[in-house]
């Protein structure tokens, strides 16, 4: 049986106990026998011995199911332990998760409807084993984002929560340049510090930066953008970030490297940019996604205003299919609860119509998608390098939490589900400088 497989072969070894109940229960739910080897908390095993193993340690984690059914609740219990996807006879949880979804797309489980008995039954097993009553609080890593959707506090809020655990955390997983984008990979065996060099250098040559020119550097991350504009384009760089943490390690690069007459950093929010054509580029890298639907017509303005008539302006930026971005516009229940609340993706058509009826001139799109399952590896690698001292640092849950954002990222890149492009733009009422016959 292949690692993609969904059709299960030999039951597992065990019977009568925990995991035969739960195999029993679940069937009207996944649409058949279980396509994976289920072991239970009380030793039990179900399933095909071939498939991957999945590892339920406590009753906690079929009653996180109950109260959040789906994606959620199957992440909350991940990312406690409670349910566990060890590696195994040849699948990891890259594999696995692959594997789960070549069943439901088979099956078709999306279309499933329950009968009234089917949901009954599912109870009365739950109860029997234990798993009903109160909702178990939520992981410590869930975020817990209060206030107005896409205020001034709650962005802050919403941001902190993913930038802020440290930049020695980002350090372990990060390249050198700190370069938290899409990179552009000109083969797949080319390191990630290449690739973000490579991606910097794309950006710099698309906004056609040469020295003494003013760049703005819309939500500038850890400066990866900014500092290499001004160091080999000789550009005069503005960035701004509402993370503090982000900005003290800039600011602490920037004294190093002797740039203080080059880059300055602002902790600000984009809406409270000043300047008005005033920049000769503007960049923004995967920052319009945590700006909100209901914003992105004041973000784009923002980039209009800050920069000259005929200057160029470059939106990287992540998209998701579906009009408005589909069911789940922030990218799926676990992303939206655990690493960027309040995060809105759409396609990237729909990105573009917004850009133009902004007042800026789309001139080129070019999608990276493929390039960001090798930058997504790239980091994968880099933190089971370095997972000892990650895991010393925040703990076992956050690092659950990452490598199944990773992996799952990786996934969803290499599937479609996710895009990346970068989208170059012009402000009209001024000739633009653009060639007519591209280089990149």
């Amino acid at each position: 049986m292949t690692q993609t497989d969904p059709r299960p072969t030999t039951a597992g070894t065990t019977s009568g106990g925990v995991a035969d109940r739960l195999a029993e229960a679940v069937r009207p739910f996944i649409g058949g026998d279980l396509p994976v080897r289920l072991r239970a908390w009380d030793g039990s095993e179900a399933g095909p011995v071939e498939g991957p193993l999945v590892v339920l340690r406590s009753p906690d984690a079929l009653r996180r199911l109950l109260w959040h059914p789906g994606e959620l609740g199957a992440a909350q219990a991940y990312v406690t332990g409670e349910l566990d996807v060890p590696e195994q006879d040849g699948w990891d949880l890259g594999s696995a998760l692959t594997h789960a979804f070549a069943v439901g797309q088979e099956r078709g489980l999306s279309g499933v409807r329950l009968s009234p008995r089917a949901l009954v039954d599912a109870i009365r097993t739950a109860a029997g084993l234990g798993a009903l009553g109160r909702p178990p609080a939520p992981p410590a890593s869930q975020a817990q984002i209060k206030g107005k959707l896409h205020s001034l506090a709650r962005d802050r809020s919403s941001i902190s929560h993913h930038y802020d655990l440290s930049n020695e955390f980002y350090s372990l997983i990060l390249e050198p340049q700190m370069a938290y984008s899409c990179g552009y990979h000109a083969t797949p065996d080319v390191p990630l510090e290449e690739a973000q060099r490579a991606k910097l250098d794309l950006v710099c040559t698309k906004l056609g930066l040469t020295p003494g020119m003013r760049m703005l550097d819309v939500g500038c991350g850890w400066g990866s953008l900014s500092l290499h504009a001004a160091e080999h384009f000789g550009a005069q760089v503005t960035g701004v970030t509402i993370s503090a943490e982000q900005k003290k390690f800039i600011d602490a690069r920037i004294a190093e490297r002797g740039l203080a007459d080059r880059v300055e950093i602002r902790l600000q929010d984009y809406r409270e940019v000043p300047e008005r054509d005033h920049f000769d580029a503007v960049g923004s890298l995967e920052m319009g996604e945590h700006v909100g639907a209901l914003n992105y017509d004041t973000y784009v303005e923002v980039l209009r205003r800050a920069v000259k008539p005929g200057g160029r302006v470059l939106v990287q930026q992540m998209s998701r299919q579906g009009a408005g971005g589909g069911k789940h516009p922030g990218g799926g229940p676990f992303i939206e609860s655990f690493i960027a609340p309040d995060m809105t993706m759409r396609p990237v058509g729909e990105t573009v119509d917004l850009i133009e009826a902004g007042g800026l001139e789309v001139r080129d799109v070019h999608a990276l998608r493929e390039h960001y399952v090798l930058t997504v590896h790239g980091w994968l690698e880099r933190f089971e390098a370095n997972l000892d001292a990650i895991r010393a640092l925040v703990g076992e849950e956050v690092v659950r939490v990452w490598r199944l954002y990773l992996v799952g990222g990786a996934l969803a890149f290499r599937d479609g589900r996710m895009g990346v492009d970068q989208i170059l733009a012009v402000r009209p009422g001024a000739p633009h400088t653009l060639p007519p016959v591209r280089e990149w």
